[in-house]
């Protein structure tokens, strides 16, 4: 590891302060779960950094916040601890919780940011395909002040997204799931933990007795980016939740994605995985969304 200048600014002010007077050299560090292990291996994807910009004193990037009226507001700093287990995610984002408790160890959850997984933009990030079908929007500050982004635009690539280099995430805002909503997330991994997920698939239906009014669909780790699966969504809309329905679903979801064969996997096995677990996990938000009713 090289060595590098360490700043740890209070404020979210003085951070992005920071950012814009070293001029693309300086990098953010939250939990440090991603970025440190990048320093160490010296990974290429981006200029080793002059400058590391602690947001570990930035108190007001780490609340959790909700009501029946806006939703959830989660800070970029909450821990994958704090998410996972705030009862507001886990009563009414239940597929938030779901992802949010298996990013890794428990050491590790107690450490990794939910700011720190979106913003490392990798297409396995657990918290991404549930923040996805929530359709959570990022709140982002810059030099210029803030600005919103919803979070479908916020991947751009591999470890790339929407942020300049003198911005800062601060919050994930997610909107009230509609009444009759249920929501649910699995990944595959090789182990149970301490491991990237081979896929990721989260959805989110609300229904009216039987009849689908709304689906979200999305998948992680069988594209470029995170992503809704929206021939999927389009073939549950207006139908009957069922376990015919399901399957077709799935197998649109399929088409969505486009995998890629690597060590952990081939594109065929993920491309089984999407199906399998796309009509699964319809079956159980649906569950999810009569017992809400």
């Amino acid at each position: 590891m090289r060595t590098f200048e360490y700043k740890a600014p209070e404020t979210i002010d003085e951070a992005v302060s920071l950012l814009k007077e070293a001029g693309g050299s300086a990098r953010p560090l939250a939990g440090g779960t991603d970025l440190v292990v990048q320093l160490k291996e010296r990974a290429t994807r981006f200029p080793y950094p002059a400058t590391i910009v602690s947001l570990d004193r930035v108190s007001e990037l780490r609340g959790i916040d909700f009501s029946e009226t806006d939703g959830l507001r989660l800070g970029a700093g909450a821990t994958m601890t704090d998410v996972a287990g705030h009862p507001a995610v886990r009563e009414r984002y239940a597929a938030l919780a779901q992802g949010a408790g298996v990013v890794g160890s428990l050491q590790t959850m107690n450490m990794a940011t939910i700011g720190g997984n979106v913003c490392n933009a990798a297409p396995s990030a657990d918290t991404a395909p549930p923040l996805l079908v929530y359709e959570a929007e990022a709140v982002i500050v810059g030099p210029n002040g803030r600005r919103t982004l919803p979070i479908a635009e916020f991947f751009r690539g591999p470890g790339e997204t929407a942020l300049a280099s003198d911005e800062l995430l601060a919050e994930l805002r997610l909107p009230l799931p509609p009444s009759g909503t249920g929501a649910a997330f699995q990944r595959n991994t090789p182990r149970k933990q301490m491991d990237i997920a081979v896929v990721g698939v989260a959805v989110a239906l609300t229904l009216s007795g039987d009849t689908i009014e709304r689906a979200r669909v999305a998948l992680g780790a069988v594209a470029p980016t995170p992503l809704r699966a929206t021939a999927a969504e389009a073939a549950l809309q207006g139908q009957t939740a069922n376990e015919e329905t399901f399957a077709k679903a799935a197998a649109a979801a399929v088409q969505d994605s486009s995998p890629i064969s690597d060590l952990r996997a081939s594109a065929e096995f993920r491309r089984h995985l999407v199906k399998v677990m796309t009509a699964r996990l319809l079956a159980e938000a649906a569950n999810r969304a009569k017992g809400s009713s």
